[in-house]
């Protein structure tokens, strides 16, 4: 079986056309470094099976950051019996360069000129039939984004290289078959980003855009995640207790209180979950996140990170896992490091599902959209002040070099295929760490048995009374204790866990939560839960990533302490007002 390597420089669109052509739903993203490990599946090409693969974006061949070392690595160790190499039309005179050292390594080089629609947009002109005679390869002009001219793939994929030419005569090449107007036509473009970019209005503007998404997220999703626990709490009352009626009272009560209660609870937030990310796959995928690296730059630096860093960020409020693994773009192990050390304060998606549930519990829509809003302002906090005091520990000087894409409007596809992967994986964590813990809560509050359940006496409630002086500080209670502990696996399993502790479920845990807790040990449980120890997964990737064991120990114990720090000030001041 052939083996083919899509390789190009960053937010060339690869990934999107790796998708295309395989019906594979790798992540893509607008901004340089979001395909950061080796993607490939099987697929027809030109009538033949081949193993398609997604290489990470490179500049050159010489680079020294870990994902261009994953590629130098790959195409030297491996055999590769053809690549596509992916460039943006829009930036051919600035990216050929690359084709034609690859084209040394391996002559079997098919050239794909993707952005072709851009490029006509910004007034630029192509003769691909001498580009190709002259670079003595194929040269096939594409939009992977609009599926357009991805037939002419295997229409060309068996022509044979001519001649190689000198790098020396690229410029002339590129002078005879490229042509670029005076001046390119993206107004557009220079508008939004006099609006997005502005020195002094950029960073107010990011900030409303993120607030206005938290709003509408509230005002849309609360309903559908209400309809969604009402129809749970319907089948239980309709079908299933109707079902488990002369059931062994034990057996019941692990069915119901702990398997039931516990995974519904989670599940009723799949339609926010699904709301919120297609929100941000069409922020993500417009261009604008990478501005606001651009943007968040001079701030980064004065903590010893910079734009890359904060795009990496910015990925870790969907999950911390990814964001971590991007990290390979830095250019330098201090400022990957240090990088890394702050991606765990991102309030990835698990701890908006718990904030979203407690906030609906105790705030109107209008108060939980400021409330949430606080929670990211946090997170940057927690973000801030990690950076400021680790950064001598992890300094670095390496500068900026970061891509400004256009502005782009996702298709529908993509966006569809992002939803899709965020609740596959959200339901594959579900299937995991979250059934394992809820089975595990309803255990420790219900053994030993003829007692009452989440008393004092029960394994909670003894482990519970172990902690206690550690929390009660901040206001947080015995059984809230053991959902923490249990949140280290999968913060998901927080939620669950409210379940299974209270025996109740959807709109009446949602209730019942608003009135055995008061506001402030609500926001104060809820701060604990934003910056202490990142769940399991989030752990295991910093150690395996990093192969520090020193940073992953300075993550878990620095967490665990500015979580009980800001908590504590918190309930505190909220007990002294």
């Amino acid at each position: 079986m052939k083996r083919v390597a899509l390789i190009g420089m960053p937010n060339t669109g690869k990934s999107t056309l790796f998708n295309r052509i395989s019906g594979a739903s790798v992540k893509v993203g607008n901004w340089p470094g979001v395909t950061v490990d080796l993607h490939s599946v099987k697929t027809i090409l030109n009538g033949e099976l081949v193993e398609l693969i997604d290489l990470p974006g490179i500049y050159d061949l010489k680079g020294y950051s870990e994902d261009e070392i994953v590629v130098q690595d790959f195409l030297k160790n491996n055999q590769i019996d053809q690549i596509f190499y992916i460039l943006n039309s829009t930036q051919i005179d600035r990216q050929i360069e690359l084709a034609m050292d690859l084209k040394k390594m391996n002559p079997s080089i098919k050239i794909i000129a993707n952005m072709i629609d851009e490029a006509k947009a910004y007034g630029i002109t192509f003769d691909f039939d001498k580009l190709q005679a002259l670079l003595g390869c194929p040269v096939i002009p594409i939009s992977a984004k609009h599926n357009q001219g991805l037939d002419q793939l295997n229409k060309k994929i068996s022509l044979r290289n001519a001649s190689d030419p000198s790098k020396n005569d690229l410029k002339r090449i590129i002078n005879q078959t490229v042509f670029f107007p005076k001046t390119l036509n993206n107004k557009t473009t220079k508008k939004l980003d006099a609006i997005f970019l502005n020195p002094v209005f950029g960073l107010p503007i990011f900030l409303f855009v993120i607030f206005t998404v938290f709003q509408f997220v509230f005002t849309v999703g609360q309903p559908l995640q209400d309809l969604m626990a009402s129809f749970f709490t319907y089948l239980e009352q309709t079908f299933i207790n109707n079902l488990l009626l002369n059931m062994n009272v034990t057996l019941k009560s692990f069915l119901m209180e702990g398997l039931y209660a516990g995974i519904t609870t989670v599940a009723a937030f799949i339609p926010i979950i699904i709301l919120f990310f297609f929100i941000m796959t069409i922020i993500e995928d417009s261009g604008y996140f990478s501005r606001a690296a651009f943007l968040m730059d001079k701030v980064m630096e004065k903590m010893g990170l910079d734009g890359r860093a904060f795009v990496m960020m910015l990925m870790g409020f969907g999950c911390n896992v990814p964001a971590l693994m991007g990290t390979k773009i830095m250019r330098t192990k201090e400022i990957r490091f240090l990088t890394m050390l702050v991606i765990p304060f991102s309030l990835c998606s698990a701890r908006l599902q718990v904030f979203l549930f407690i906030i609906s519990a105790f705030f109107a829509a209008t108060q939980g959209a400021i409330v949430l809003f606080c929670l990211y302002l946090l997170s940057f906090f927690s973000i801030f002040i990690t950076a400021v005091i680790f950064k001598n520990k992890y300094r670095s000087h390496e500068p900026l070099v970061l891509e400004l894409p256009p502005y782009r409007f996702p298709t529908t596809k993509q966006i569809l295929i992002r939803g899709w992967q965020e609740v596959k994986h959200f339901i594959d964590r579900a299937s995991k760490f979250i059934i394992i813990g809820v089975i595990a809560i309803w255990a420790l509050t219900h053994f030993p048995e003829g007692l009452e359940v989440a008393s004092a006496d029960t394994y909670a409630g003894q482990i519970g009374n172990l902690f206690e002086p550690i929390f009660s500080p901040l206001g947080i209670e015995q059984m809230l204790i053991i959902a923490l502990i249990f949140g280290f696996i999968a913060k998901e399993i927080l939620i669950g866990a409210f379940a299974v502790i209270f025996g109740l479920e959807g709109i009446a845990l949602s209730a019942h939560l608003g009135e055995v807790f008061n506001a402030g040990q609500a926001i104060s449980f809820m701060i604990f839960t934003l910056i202490y120890t990142p769940c399991l997964s989030t752990i295991a990737t910093l150690k395996n990533e990093s192969k520090d064991r020193l940073l992953t120990f300075i993550s878990i114990t620095w967490s665990l302490m500015l979580a009980w720090l800001l908590s504590f000030a918190f309930y505190q001041l909220y007990l002294i007002v």
